[in-house]
């Protein structure tokens, strides 16, 4: 299968701590893969590594055979951050955070045209925020700001979606349609690479899973990541592997 998403020996410090020791992984196109790992596994910082927030020491990443900063340029890839790192209180409804999406397809203006326009509501509709596009993005539920930011990935119209912990804190229905947004995106021939702590939804949701401890522990299909042998080395219960120490997981929480 062709990949998406290359990661090659990719090795990250915050000061005398270590969060990512020689991650490789290569993420196929066109299917969903799930990142499963503890608090403090390096998940998040895994994925601010590859949209190109925080620079690794060694190694690196290519999304779509080009450097993050070349793919945000492009537009190529959407990320939906962890809801710690959005400040809620700023004065934006959900249609403009929508239309953030957008701005690759815009000029230097940022003027938005009826193209990307249209491009807005049609994403709103499809996570079925129509009644609160006008609303400030703060004033929504926990479910329904995940949604919001998956929207402004469908509005994009990236090839490549990252999402952490989407399902953090949502309800039923806002993860019901998560899931199901993300299946039909990989269908269409999107890549989504999404971190969670739902082991149970994780059939339904991820073509694939990676078992992540600082490392790589593990990467193939779900079926095998769910094992018991597997599962007790990502989540620290085998004392071959490291745990998180304390400031790595306020570091990196997720």
């Amino acid at each position: 299968m062709t990949a998406a998403i290359e990661v090659q020996h990719v090795t990250v410090h915050y000061g005398d701590v270590r969060a990512l020791d020689d991650v490789t992984l290569s993420v196929p196109a066109g299917r969903v893969t799930g990142l499963i790992g503890m608090n403090g596994s390096g998940k998040s910082t895994l994925f601010k590594a590859m949209v190109g927030l925080i620079r690794p020491q060694h190694g690196s990443v290519l999304l779509d055979g080009v450097s993050p900063a070349a793919a945000r340029r492009r537009g190529a890839v959407g990320y939906v951050p962890q809801s710690e790192d959005v400040d809620w209180t700023f004065p934006v409804s959900v249609r403009d955070v929508v239309m953030m999406g957008r701005y690759g397809h815009q000029g230097t203006l940022r003027r938005a045209s009826p193209r990307d326009r249209a491009a807005v509501e049609k994403a709103i509709a499809r996570v079925e925020l129509e009644g609160f596009a006008d609303r400030q993005i703060g004033r929504l539920s926990g479910g329904q700001r995940k949604r919001a930011f998956v929207a402004r990935g469908i509005a994009q119209q990236a090839g490549i979606l990252l999402l952490d912990e989407p399902f953090a804190g949502v309800d039923k229905r806002s993860e019901a349609t998560i899931v199901r947004l993300l299946r039909e995106l990989a269908a269409a021939g999107r890549t989504i690479l999404v971190s969670t702590h739902d082991l149970h939804a994780l059939p339904e949701l991820a073509d694939d899973a990676v078992l992540l401890m600082r490392r790589v522990l593990f990467q193939g299909a779900v079926d095998e990541a769910l094992r018991p042998e597997n599962l007790a080395r990502a989540f620290g219960l085998d004392s071959g592997e490291p745990r998180p120490d304390g400031p790595e997981r306020r570091t990196d929480a997720a």
